[in-house]
């Protein structure tokens, strides 16, 4: 049997997301593959012995190794893979991403860029003053802000930072205030799902989302959440992603390329994607399967 679109996953607040994949794949006449853990062993056998198949894949068991043998079997027999892994991984990079942006004529943060602590021990003489009193310390690869300091201050606790994750490369940047517009802060998450662009006001400190409203994008000039948006699609070739831009003296891009997002939805945690927005997405991805049969 071969199924239009498989789906991998084992996080349990993945649940809702699955049942909006499930139920854009029966308004699309398509058939879908739910792989879990209570199936995952025999799905696996299936798979590689030829008796299931399935020709998109919709990959959400990242960092469970136990399904890695899916997504592998998908590049090795030329399934349409949503975020292939390899595009994955190069888009994550955010010193990649900030070199990529600035060549593009995208605006950052004042960033300094420091190798790994393996291939460059001892750093060369650095000034940070530019940076401010306070700046904000990243792993290129981090995610789910896992081991991102904000307000440094020093040249000593950058050199410690860079002990967290030795491997990795580093960037310093400059935090960014942003303006604050009718009493929220103008801090933006925008979601892109295969063309589609949400964008949402995003609390910093509560992560709370709010629907940027078409209304507000005209009379506040935040037209320009979209193109950034856009332009960030053409540069990582992501089929769905978030990202993080301020409105300070000028739109900045404060958090580049997130491909793992969080799935939950507002309607049942605080900090959680707007349903509809949430919704939306899963049929565009769902279309991507469709355009695939």
């Amino acid at each position: 049997m071969r199924y239009d679109l498989c789906l991998p996953w084992y996080w349990e607040y993945d649940d809702t997301f699955a049942g909006m994949v499930e139920r854009a794949c029966i308004e699309e006449g398509i058939s879908l593959w739910q792989i879990k853990p209570d199936n995952l062993l025999e799905s696996i056998t299936a798979l590689y012995k030829g008796i299931t198949t399935f020709k998109t894949l919709l990959h959400r068991g990242q960092g469970d190794s136990r399904f890695d043998p899916i997504p592998r079997w998908a590049h090795e027999f030329g399934a349409r893979r949503i975020n292939p892994l390899e595009v994955s991984a190069w888009s994550e990079d955010k010193a990649t991403m900030h070199l990529e942006f600035i060549n593009r004529g995208l605006h950052t943060p004042y960033t300094i860029l420091l190798a790994p602590f393996l291939e460059q021990p001892v750093v060369p003489p650095m000034d940070i003053t530019p940076l401010g009193e306070n700046f904000v310390i990243k792993p290129s690869n981090g995610g789910g802000g896992e081991g991102v300091i904000l307000g440094a201050s020093s040249l000593e606790e950058i050199l410690q930072a860079r002990m967290q994750f030795p491997e990795q490369k580093y960037l310093i940047q400059a935090h960014v205030t942003p303006r604050i517009i009718a009493e929220w802060p103008a801090w933006f998450r925008v979601f892109f799902a295969n063309g589609e662009i949400h964008p949402c006001w995003w609390d910093p400190n509560t992560h709370i989302y709010a629907p940027v409203t078409a209304e507000e994008e005209s009379q506040d000039g935040l037209g320009s959440l979209r193109d950034i948006t856009q332009r960030i699609a053409s540069i990582c070739k992501l089929d769905w992603f978030s990202t993080e831009i301020a409105l300070s003296d000028e739109f900045i891009v404060v958090d580049y390329v997130n491909d793992e997002i969080d799935t939950r939805v507002q309607s049942q945690a605080m900090d959680g994607v707007p349903d509809e927005i949430m919704e939306s997405i899963a049929r565009q991805l769902v279309k991507i399967a469709k355009e695939n049969v």
